[in-house]
């Protein structure tokens, strides 16, 4: 895990569907938004408004996506389920840490993937849940 305060200048963010606001904190411990939605041991983060935004797009619940500012308040590393196991080195800059992610603000003019792009992740999404792949927590 990389210390913290070797990535705390960067940017992240994290999307949901939550109504979350400045202060409130996201922790592990809560039903995943993937996969047969266990509880989650790890909160994510990413560094890229993109991959925020699949996040906000594809998280499970009612009302509109959310993209947020966070801060980690603890170690953090690279997310397997979208680094070297997938792609090669961290492309998407996304990360994932056991402590929780301090939301500093809240994004509110963000771009929306197309309906086509959106369609073809989640069918992909249900091809990889047909195959029984799930998301890496260990």
């Amino acid at each position: 895990m990389a210390a913290i305060d070797d990535l705390k200048s960067n940017p992240y963010y994290h999307g949901t569907k939550a109504n979350l606001k400045p202060g409130d904190l996201i922790e592990p411990g809560y039903h995943s938004n993937y996969g047969k939605r266990r509880k989650a041991a790890y909160v994510y983060l990413t560094a890229t408004l993109d991959a925020a935004t699949w996040g906000a797009e594809l998280a499970v619940g009612e009302g509109p996506g959310r993209i947020y500012r966070v801060q980690p308040t603890g170690p953090m590393e690279d997310d397997p389920n979208l680094t070297d196991k997938k792609y090669p080195g961290n492309p998407t800059k996304s990360y994932r840490s056991r402590d929780p992610l301090q939301v500093t603000g809240e994004v509110t003019d963000w771009r929306a993937h197309s309906p086509e792009e959106l369609r073809t992740m989640k069918e992909n999404l249900e091809r990889l849940r047909q195959l029984g792949v799930e998301a890496i927590e260990d």
